[in-house]
């Protein structure tokens, strides 16, 4: 599933697209059920509306018009491509005629993603309750040593609860605790402060690099233009458990960690 530099490349491919004199002429649906159905009206709410821009909210992008924000998750498979009228495909569940002639369609072969609708306060059951943005100002160490005093549950699971932080799922999760020296299945409440910090700082650095990357192409992940992502070339645990650590050649251990595949290295890891 796409993660947060998968969804903010897309986002910027998106805002890049649609400028900023986009205006939605209609909005047309296969009738194909994604994860939720189509709220009722939506063609009729957004018809003739400007999108002024696109943002991100976790793993969430929202089209932001005067009336509301056409909300979006891309699931598993998931993409947003413009595509010339007429050239209709199998998994086209959505599309955004615009005033100019494009259209914007919304393709998704599992069916696992979302579109919907945000009013203009913002409030929505998918975003409410979301934890701070990890690249923003509010996540810092103190927060994170907060949120993990007196805590039993492995580091991993905690940064991957969307409540706590969003947008940090498996691969990067994987890859700032590495970084960071930091085992997965450590409790959070017995880390100390400083490699909290430490782990807040790779955080950062890590999804920094990866949305400069184009994000991280595993099976069906590709950005607005088509493109895949190519920040896999520098990943160093995701996915290699039984190999070699690239710092001490240790073979690195793979467990189940909160329900999800996860290496690490014992030995540059503690």
């Amino acid at each position: 599933m796409p993660e947060l530099p998968e969804v903010e490349t897309v986002r910027a491919g998106l805002e890049r697209i649609l400028g900023s004199a986009s205006v939605i002429a209609r909005i047309t649906s296969s009738g194909a059920k994604l994860r939720r159905p189509l709220p009722r009206g939506l063609a009729q709410r957004f018809a003739g509306q400007p999108i002024s821009d696109v943002k991100r909210r976790a793993k969430y992008l929202l089209f932001t018009t005067p009336v509301g924000s056409l909300l979006s998750h891309l699931g598993m498979t998931g993409s947003w491509r413009l595509a010339p009228q007429g050239d209709d495909r199998p998994h086209d569940h959505v599309a955004l005629f615009l005033t100019d002639g494009r259209r914007l369609v919304f393709r998704d072969p599992r069916r696992f993603g979302l579109v919907g609708f945000v009013p203009p306060d913002g409030r929505h059951p998918c975003l409410d309750g979301l934890g701070p943005e990890p690249l923003g100002p509010a996540f810092t160490a103190a927060y994170l040593t907060d949120r993990c005093h007196g805590r039993r549950t492995p580091i991993k699971v905690l940064i991957m609860d969307q409540a706590e932080v969003v947008g940090v799922g498996n691969i990067y999760a994987q890859e700032a605790l590495f970084r960071a020296g930091i085992s997965p299945r450590r409790q959070a409440g017995r880390i100390p402060r400083a490699a909290l910090a430490s782990l807040v700082d790779e955080i950062r650095a890590i999804l920094a690099e990866a949305i400069a990357g184009g994000g991280t192409t595993i099976n069906d992940y590709r950005q607005a233009d088509g493109n895949s992502g190519w920040f896999q070339l520098d990943l160093s645990v995701y996915g290699r458990g039984g190999e070699a650590c690239r710092t001490c050649s240790s073979t690195l251990k793979t467990a189940a960690i909160g329900g999800r595949t996860t290496a690490w290295c014992s030995v540059c890891q503690r």
